[in-house]
């Protein structure tokens, strides 16, 4: 990281917390489509200053569970609880400025944009300044506009692609996408940060080089992780606490070695129990 980043994130960055209290609370969630339950009572935390993994077969309800927390899905049962609010109380257009952030499995990017705009994107789901300020280039829109760029070029050179800021997104390999995804997320300034299959895509080394970003974007950052991810050493290899799902239900959840060695996992996984 460069001294520049260093100290944009020392001033800016919320200072992990220790794995306690509840950030996310998922409780007795249930989603139908029609007659398809594709969540059945779903409940699980998320510890502030944790990393949790989300995981399960396809069609297990991973990101039907990521759509939920999102308010993309209304659960017609259960409660979600983010930092002491109800999010079922809220619009999907009000979760970014409470503290989500979020990757897609599919890439969101601007096409027609460049790396830094599109990270300046991510910094407008925080923004304060209104439509009459930004269209008249008020200085308040301006002082806001100036202090999103300067988030988003930290974002980037945390990320590692600051020396990109300028290229056109579509001229970057997939991988380095992925990463322009992230720094976008990060510059919406989340506390809570969901990851949908980060390392789809990714090559066995982007994947370590992503496992070390995430645990940065933990430690340094003091955001909390939840990661939805088919790629199980990735998942077992960065998160504190995993939970595993199979036909939108809870099968098991506890430390990575727990959920390893559960019998209905593998069961989940390979068909048969032990």
């Amino acid at each position: 990281m460069s001294a520049a980043v260093a100290q944009y994130v020392e001033r800016h960055a919320p200072r992990a917390a220790a794995a306690s209290a509840a950030l996310l609370d998922v409780d007795g969630v249930t989603v139908r489509f029609g007659g398809i339950i594709a969540l059945d009572g779903v409940s699980f935390t998320v510890g502030e200053g944790q990393i949790v993994g989300l995981i399960g077969p396809n069609g297990a309800g991973k990101t039907t569970a990521f759509n939920a927390i999102s308010r993309l899905y209304r659960p017609s049962a259960g409660r979600i609880t983010f930092d002491g609010t109800s999010l079922l109380d809220l619009p999907a257009s009000a979760i970014a400025a409470l503290g989500i952030g979020r990757s897609f499995q599919n890439l969101a990017l601007f096409r027609s944009m460049s790396v830094l705009d599109n990270v300046i994107v991510g910094g407008h789901a925080r923004g304060t300044s209104g439509f009459i300020s930004d269209a008249l280039r008020l200085p308040s829109a301006r002082g806001e506009e100036a202090t999103l760029r300067a988030r988003a070029h930290a974002m980037l050179g945390f990320v590692g692609l600051d020396a990109l800021a300028h290229r056109p997104i579509t001229s970057l390999p997939f991988g380095t996408q992925k990463r322009v995804e992230l720094a976008r997320a990060l510059a919406s300034r989340p506390k809570l940060l969901l990851l949908d299959e980060p390392a789809g895509g990714l090559n066995h080394e982007e994947v370590a080089e992503l496992g070390s970003l995430v645990r940065r974007v933990r430690d340094e950052l003091g955001i909390t992780v939840l990661l939805v991810e088919h790629h199980m050493s990735f998942v077992m290899g960065i998160s504190d606490k995993v939970v595993a799902l199979e036909f939108g239900r809870v099968i098991a959840e506890g430390t990575p070695a727990e959920v390893q060695a559960d019998d209905k996992v593998i069961s989940a996984y390979l068909g048969k129990a032990r």
